[in-house]
C-alpha cells in the first residue's frame, strides 16, 4: 500500500492499479490498466502472470475449510484468487480499449479470457485438492451488465463469453458436487437462461432494482432452476436512504417473492453501504428474523 498525498494507492498481482480518494473514497476504484494501448498475442506471451501453484497460495487453507465444516457446523464457501475471466479484461485492457476490443478484436480479447481461465484453472485444481471434501458452495464473480443492460449485445455474450462459461463451469462441476455461485451484478435478465445453460447453480447479488430483475418476475420464471442469492433489500434506493418502514416494508415483499418453495438465501443486494443508519440495519434485521426463517 503506498501514499500520494491525497490518496491511498496498491497494485494486485496482475500489475493493475488501484486507487482509493483520501476522505472521499469509499473503494478502490482501477487507475491503472497495464495491458492498455498496443496488445498482441506477444504481449500476452510475455506478460508476467501470477503463478496459481505458488503453495504459500494454500497454507491453512484445508485446516480452515475443515474447521468450519466440522467445528463451526456452517456451510463452507469457497472463492479463486482472481475475479472472473470477463470483468478482469477491462480491468486490464482499461474501458476505452476493452469496448474497443469489444467491437472489433474477439480473436485476441478472446486469447485474453483464456489467458485468465487457464490460470484460474490451475488455481481452483490445486484449491479442490485442498478443500473439495468440504466445499458447499464455489464462488465465481463476474460482472457484465450495467443497471440497465448487459455491457454488450446478448449476440456477442453468446459469441464471446457463453462458450468459455460453458466449458469452465463444465469443467468447475467436474471437480466438485458443490454448487456453483455466481456473483453478477446488474440487468442479468437476458442471458439467466444461459447461465443456467452453462452451469450456474446461484446467483447472486440479485439487483433487483435493475432492469428486467423484479423479484417475482424471476422467481416465477426461473426459480425451479436457480437459488437466488440476495435481492432481499435494495441498498441503492431503500436501505441508505428510506425510512424504517420502507425497510420493512422492502423486505417483506421480496420475501414473499422469493422464499416460496425454498431456493432463496437472504442477503441485501450487494454490500451494506456506509450510508445507512443502524435503525434501518436493525428493521431489515428484525423483519428477517419474523418473516424469513424456513422451517
Amino acid at each position: 500500500m503506498r501514499d500520494s498525498g491525497d490518496s491511498t494507492y496498491f497494485y494486485d498481482e496482475l500489475g493493475i492499479g488501484w486507487r482509493k480518494i483520501k476522505d472521499r473514497g469509499l473503494y478502490y476504484e482501477l487507475f491503472d490498466s497495464p495491458l492498455a494501448g498496443d496488445f498482441t498475442e506477444e504481449t500476452l506471451r510475455n506478460y508476467p502472470w501470477p503463478d496459481p501453484t505458488d503453495p504459500s497460495r494454500y497454507v491453512g487453507l484445508r485446516e480452515a475449510a475443515r474447521r468450519i465444516a466440522e467445528e463451526e457446523k456452517r456451510a463452507v464457501v469457497v472463492a479463486n484468487m482472481l475475479a472472473g475471466f470477463v470483468e478482469t479484461c477491462p480491468w486490464l485492457r482499461g474501458f476505452e480499449d476493452y469496448f474497443a476490443d469489444l467491437a472489433i478484436n474477439h480473436r485476441l480479447l478472446g486469447k485474453l479470457m483464456d489467458k485468465l481461465i487457464e490460470i484460474k484453472v490451475a488455481c481452483w485444481e490445486r484449491t479442490l485438492r485442498e478443500v473439495g471434501e468440504y466445499a458447499d458452495v464455489i464462488m465465481e464473480a463476474d460482472d457484465f451488465a450495467g443497471q440497465d443492460r448487459l455491457l454488450m449485445s446478448p449476440r456477442t455474450w453468446r459469441a464471446l463469453i457463453k462458450p468459455r462459461m460453458k466449458e469452465f463451469y463444465g469443467w468447475l462441476h467436474g471437480q466438485t458436487e458443490a454448487k456453483l455461485f455466481l456473483h453478477s451484478c446488474g440487468a442479468v435478465r437476458e442471458v439467466i437462461p444461459d447461465l443456467i445453460e452453462v452451469g450456474v447453480d446461484i446467483l447472486n447479488p440479485v439487483q433487483v432494482s435493475a432492469a428486467g430483475m423484479d423479484s417475482a418476475e424471476l422467481k416465477r420464471e426461473f426459480g425451479k432452476d436457480l437459488v437466488f442469492w440476495g435481492g432481499g433489500v435494495d441498498t441503492q434506493y431503500v436501505l441508505g436512504t428510506g425510512s424504517p418502514e420502507d425497510v420493512r416494508n422492502e423486505v417483506r415483499r421480496r420475501l414473499r417473492d422469493f422464499m416460496p418453495g425454498g431456493g432463496f438465501v437472504f442477503a441485501t443486494v450487494h454490500n451494506i453501504q456506509p450510508n445507512v443508519p443502524p435503525e434501518n440495519l436493525i428493521a431489515m434485521f428484525e423483519t428477517v428474523r419474523t418473516y424469513g426463517i424456513y422451517t
